[in-house]
């Protein structure tokens, strides 16, 4: 859904959508804690936007992983990242993630 939203973001079918999302889990899960605790000087410096970088780096590792996955460039992955973060945050609003419960 996000591909089609964001120009220069581009995924052949629906399997190649599926690996898309399972190696930006498996990024998210193993390599963003790593590079975010490596990063924390950067990080504090910029008030938490490098983090948006270290996002757009994971797409790019994830469209050299992913065949039928393509990003014209960082500025592409980066706006991919931001527009991905708002589709999830907006989802998991209206399915109630996260809430607790009484």
């Amino acid at each position: 859904m996000v591909a089609k939203i964001v120009p220069g973001v581009h995924v052949d079918d629906y399997l190649a959508a599926l690996m898309v999302a399972v190696v930006l889990a498996f990024l998210n899960a193993i390599v963003k804690p790593i590079l975010t605790i490596l990063t924390i000087p950067i990080t504090i410096f910029t008030l938490g936007f490098f983090l948006l970088a270290i996002n757009a780096f994971i797409i790019i590792f994830a469209e050299k992983l992913v065949q039928g996955f393509y990003v014209a460039g960082f500025w592409y992955a980066l706006l991919f990242s931001l527009v991905l973060s708002v589709c999830t945050g907006i989802l998991n609003a209206l399915l109630g993630v996260n809430k607790e419960q009484n």
